[in-house]
C-alpha cells in the first residue's frame, strides 16, 4: 500500500509544481514583453511624448491611452507585435487629432511624420507648412539631391495636392558634409532593434500614397529587411524597396515581392 500512496503523493507534488510554475512563467514573459517594448527604439524616440499604457497577459498585449499622431498608433502596434513572445495586440489607442483629419494641420503632421521615418532627409531641420492641401517646405538641405528627395516624399503623402520647395542648399554643403551625415545615420542604425525597424518600414509604406495599398510582408533580422507580398507592377515593387532602404536602421533590403 505504501508504494501506490507514495506515487500518488509524488504525482500530486509534480502537478502542483506545474500549476504554480506555468503562471509564473507567463508572468515573466509578460513582464519581459512590456519591458522590451518600453526599451525599443520606437518607444524611446518616436512615442516618448505619447501617453501609452500597455498590459501583457499570456502574450496578448493591450494598448490604451492617447497618441499625438495617427501614425503612432500603427507604430506602437507594429513594434509590440514583432517582439518575442507576443501572440496578439489589442490596439485601443486613441489619436488626439482624429477629429481634425484632412485639415492643413493634420496634413503637416502626416508630412513631418513621413520625413522622420527616413534617414536621407533632414526632418528636424525642415519646416513644413500647409494651405488648402499645398505643402511648403523650408529649411536647409545638405545637397540638391536631399532637397529634391524631401519634396518627393512630401508629395507622396495622402492628401497633399502640391509641394512648393523653398529649401535652400548652402554653398558650404560639400561632399565631406554629406559623407558625415550618412556615417552618422549608419551609426544610429546599428542601435535600432529589429522590432522597431519592422514597425518603421511597415508604417512608412502605409504612409506613402504610392505604396499604401500594397499587401507587404516585412521581416527584419539584424537590420536586414526582407519584403514579401504582392505588388501590382514592377514599379510599385521597386518603390517599396526604395522607401524601405531609406528607413532608419535598415542596412540591406531583400525585395522578394511578387508582381501580379
Amino acid at each position: 500500500m505504501k508504494k501506490p500512496l507514495f506515487r500518488l503523493a509524488l504525482l500530486a507534488t509534480v502537478a502542483s509544481t506545474l500549476l504554480i510554475n506555468v503562471p509564473l512563467f507567463a508572468s515573466d514573459t509578460d513582464a519581459r514583453i512590456e519591458s522590451s517594448a518600453q526599451e525599443s527604439y520606437v518607444f524611446k524616440n518616436y512615442l516618448k511624448e505619447d501617453n501609452i499604457k500597455m498590459q501583457s497577459k499570456d502574450g496578448v498585449v493591450t494598448l490604451t491611452g492617447t497618441v499625438s499622431d495617427p501614425s503612432h498608433k500603427s507604430l506602437a502596434q507594429e513594434t509590440v507585435a514583432n517582439l518575442p513572445g507576443v501572440t496578439g495586440v489589442d490596439n485601443k489607442l486613441k489619436d488626439k487629432g482624429e477629429a481634425a483629419a484632412q485639415t492643413d494641420a493634420w496634413l503637416i503632421t502626416k508630412v513631418k511624420s513621413t520625413l522622420l521615418f527616413h534617414k536621407n532627409v533632414n526632418a528636424i531641420g525642415t519646416e513644413v507648412m500647409a494651405q488648402n492641401g499645398t505643402i511648403t517646405l523650408r529649411g536647409e538641405a545638405t545637397s540638391l539631391a536631399q532637397k529634391d528627395l524631401t519634396a518627393e516624399y512630401a508629395m507622396d503623402v495622402e492628401g497633399v495636392k502640391n509641394v512648393t520647395n523653398e529649401m535652400t542648399v548652402p554653398p558650404t554643403a560639400m561632399e565631406t558634409g554629406q559623407k558625415t551625415m550618412v556615417k552618422k545615420m549608419d551609426t544610429m542604425g546599428e542601435a535600432i532593434d529589429d522590432a522597431s525597424i519592422t514597425a518603421l518600414v511597415k508604417t512608412t509604406l502605409l504612409y506613402h500614397r504610392s505604396t499604401s495599398a500594397l499587401n507587404t510582408i516585412v521581416k527584419t533580422k539584424e537590420g536586414v529587411v526582407t519584403l514579401g507580398g504582392k505588388a501590382t507592377t514592377a514599379a510599385e515593387k521597386d518603390l517599396a524597396g526604395k522607401f524601405a532602404t531609406d528607413v532608419h536602421g535598415v542596412k540591406v533590403v531583400v525585395n522578394n515581392m511578387t508582381v501580379e
